[in-house]
């Protein structure tokens, strides 16, 4: 994970608004998250590549809609 990723007690937050919040950071979020979730690569792939389709917003919501249960994001 990366310098802003941290764990709490209710899970992983990520604050977007500094250099742990970059699209980077998050696309690698999601092999980490995913494979500590026991998601197949064909998923984690499939995951990266929706968020990768269009622009940052869109990005940050297929992030949500995928780890939202376990990760925090603070706009």
């Amino acid at each position: 994970m990366n310098e802003k990723a941290k764990p709490t007690d209710t899970g992983i937050t990520i604050d977007l608004t500094g250099p742990g919040g970059n699209a980077n950071n998050l696309l690698g979020a999601v092999k980490t998250l995913g494979r500590q979730l026991s998601m197949g690569d064909s998923k984690i792939t499939d995951i990266r590549d929706r968020m990768k389709s269009s622009n940052y917003e869109h990005l940050v919501d297929v992030f949500d809609e995928e780890f939202g249960e376990y990760v925090t994001l603070l706009r």
